[in-house]
């Protein structure tokens, strides 16, 4: 099962307490902890988790610069229990703009935790869709051809903090799959709030255009 999430909502976490927005990504960060490590739990062996999209480079420097120091301070502290507990790392879109000391970090990373077989954590950082489609676009491709480049179809999409849009994430991939949108803040999501999507999507009945009961159409 795979499992994409949109984590929105830090900022306005934040807000609420009267501190700066960078409280909100460090807060976030225990939520991306806890999620790792609940989804093999919850059936899931696929989770995509979108951390900066290539629009977010608009945002003030100081954010920014905050958010990289804080990615890299995870994959420090990440790596080895991602080792020991069977996740794979990797990072999926532009690498060209990150910080230099960044890039050799996340390359280390995938290949320090390229043998985990648990649960496979795919983490998007300046990250566009469409850049990402128009990239792997060439004459006569096919389908099977387009979505191995890009990545595997997903099943369930975790919306957090109220906002209810893809924001440029997983368009190609996310072609079939369930939407979940939650009025939760992602520093204030848990493993409860994952397990209930997770139900949620199990209840649902997926058709793929097929009318599976031809009886009751």
């Amino acid at each position: 099962m795979h499992v994409a999430i949109i984590m929105d909502g830090n900022g306005r976490w934040a807000k609420r307490f009267g501190w700066p927005r960078l409280a909100g990504h460090k807060q976030g960060a225990e939520s991306v902890r806890r999620v790792i490590r609940h989804a093999p739990l919850a059936g899931i062996d696929t989770l995509t988790l979108y951390a900066f999209s290539s629009d977010n480079w608009k945002r003030p420097q100081e954010e920014i610069s905050g958010l990289m120091r804080l990615l890299a301070h995870f994959i420090e502290r990440e790596v080895p229990e991602c080792c020991a507990n069977g996740v794979r790392l990797e990072f999926i879109g532009r690498r060209d703009r990150l910080p230099a000391t960044l890039v050799p970090a996340m390359e280390a990373a995938e290949r320090q935790t390229a043998t985990g077989r648990r649960v496979r954590v795919r983490i998007a950082i300046d990250y566009s869709s469409r850049d990402m489609l128009l990239a792997s676009m060439r004459p006569g491709i096919c389908r099977e051809e387009l979505s191995q480049k890009l990545g595997p179809d997903v099943d369930l999409l975790i919306r957090t903090g109220g906002e209810k849009r893809l924001s440029d994430f997983l368009l190609w991939e996310c072609a079939y799959a369930e939407f979940h949108f939650t009025p939760v803040s992602w520093p204030d999501f848990t493993e409860s709030d994952l397990e209930g999507a997770v139900a949620e999507f199990r209840r649902r009945e997926r058709r793929f255009g097929e009318v599976l009961d031809p009886s009751a159409a």
